[in-house]
């Protein structure tokens, strides 16, 4: 029986646990996917222009990256450039309906809307997190971040932020910002540089020099 239904008609066929269940595997399936989504633009659309779709090349590769380094620049030395580090508010608007096809079909196939509804919700989260990270780490203001607050949500994104900085150094590798999962996948992880750089430096930036030998 679809979850949807279940929910609504209260189905005692279907108890509470395995109820649980499906909703823990729709959000893992979910997170894998939207993951993959940010994967995709990100090494394909962001970094290399896709015909007449030159918008998302000009506003990242050829904007963002020029202004954002691995170096000190790593890090917003001009309040002009503040601008640059987000994407346009529009965004959104046009990636979540491109985000929701392959779950609507899903969706359709199966008759449960939450195969639609949970990866939307996923999406949004997963997007407002993007942003959020990535405006801290080129624009770093480490007492009035909530990741100072917690100790694991600062030790992630202390190790996502070197993740990021390699990112800059080596603009075809570490394309999810969020969760790094297509990055190892796909073979396009990289730890550590392969050779030594001045890196931006801070309390939040793990130093992702080689290791001494």
């Amino acid at each position: 029986m679809p979850l949807f239904n279940a929910i609504l008609s209260k189905d005692t066929s279907l108890n509470n646990q395995h109820l649980y269940h499906m909703i823990i595997l729709i959000i893992i399936m979910s997170v894998t996917y939207v993951s993959l989504f940010e994967y995709i633009l990100h090494c394909w659309l962001m970094h290399r222009p896709v015909g007449a779709l030159t918008y998302p090349f000009r506003a990242h590769a050829l904007t963002h990256h020029r202004i954002f380094k691995a170096d000190e620049t790593y890090h917003l030395k001009d309040e002009k450039d503040k601008r640059t580090i987000p994407m346009a508010w529009w965004n959104i608007l046009v990636l979540l309906p491109i985000l929701a096809i392959i779950p609507a079909i899903a969706a359709l196939a199966s008759g449960d809307w939450w195969m639609l509804i949970i990866p939307l919700i996923v999406g949004a989260l997963y997007y407002g997190t993007y942003e959020y990270i990535h405006w801290c780490m080129h624009l770093p203001r480490p007492r009035k971040r909530l990741m100072k607050r917690a100790w694991i949500v600062g030790w992630i994104f202390y190790r996502l932020n070197g993740h990021h900085l390699l990112h800059h150094r080596y603009m075809g590798k570490n394309f999810n910002v969020v969760f790094p999962l297509w990055d190892a996948l796909l073979g396009t992880l990289r730890l550590r540089s392969k050779i030594r750089f001045a890196q931006a430096r801070g309390p939040c930036v793990p130093d992702v020099q080689p290791r001494s030998s």
